[in-house]
């Protein structure tokens, strides 16, 4: 079964997470823009009766839920808050801490899914925080904050418990990843 373009577009967006222009759609996806458009108009028809909504400003588009979700969205938001971390919340965040600073197509690279759901919960619970990324300006780097060092009783991040092992590790992942991208 192939896929249509406006399908191709939803997971992109899906995937992603972050809103994308609609250049970045046209060249991610080899399509003129004038195409690009028109999928856009049909991902927006077909989810007009769905959950998802479809967000655009400007060339940036993305999907988030419907304003009629808002109430169960806060309840999952403060239960999220308010619990314990997840396994996976944990794993993103350990990724995060030994980094220091990280895209987060390294971290997806790096735990192998798509840690979009995770970034967000760190983020509403303030333990990192998402900064332009200076070597690209259309991307995001994720870094922890200054509260979750303050939290773990550390100065910095030389600190956390076998670092020098682990960054190595984490190194050699993503000079891995960057070796795949090139070829």
């Amino acid at each position: 079964m192939a896929l249509s373009l406006s399908q191709k577009i939803e997971a992109l967006l899906f995937y992603k997470t972050d809103a994308l222009t609609i250049s970045a759609l046209s060249k991610l996806l080899e399509i003129d823009a004038h195409h690009i458009e028109e999928a856009l108009l049909e991902l927006e028809e077909s989810l007009k009766e769905r959950g998802i909504s479809f967000i655009r400003k400007g060339e940036e588009v993305m999907l988030g839920t419907k304003k009629e979700m808002s109430e169960l969205i806060e309840k999952i938001a403060k239960e999220e808050l308010e619990g314990e971390l997840s396994k996976a919340s944990v794993e993103t965040l350990s990724v995060i801490l030994y980094r220091g600073s990280i895209t987060k197509s390294e971290i997806d690279y790096i735990r192998g899914v798509n840690s979009g759901f995770m970034l967000r919960a760190l983020q509403i619970r303030g333990l990192i925080e998402k900064k332009p990324n200076p070597a690209d300006g259309r991307g995001y780097i994720y870094t922890p904050t200054i509260e979750l060092y303050q939290y773990l009783g550390i100065s910095k991040k030389e600190e956390l418990p076998d670092y020098q092992e682990l960054t190595i590790s984490l190194n050699a992942l993503t000079e891995k990843k960057e070796e795949t991208e090139t070829q």
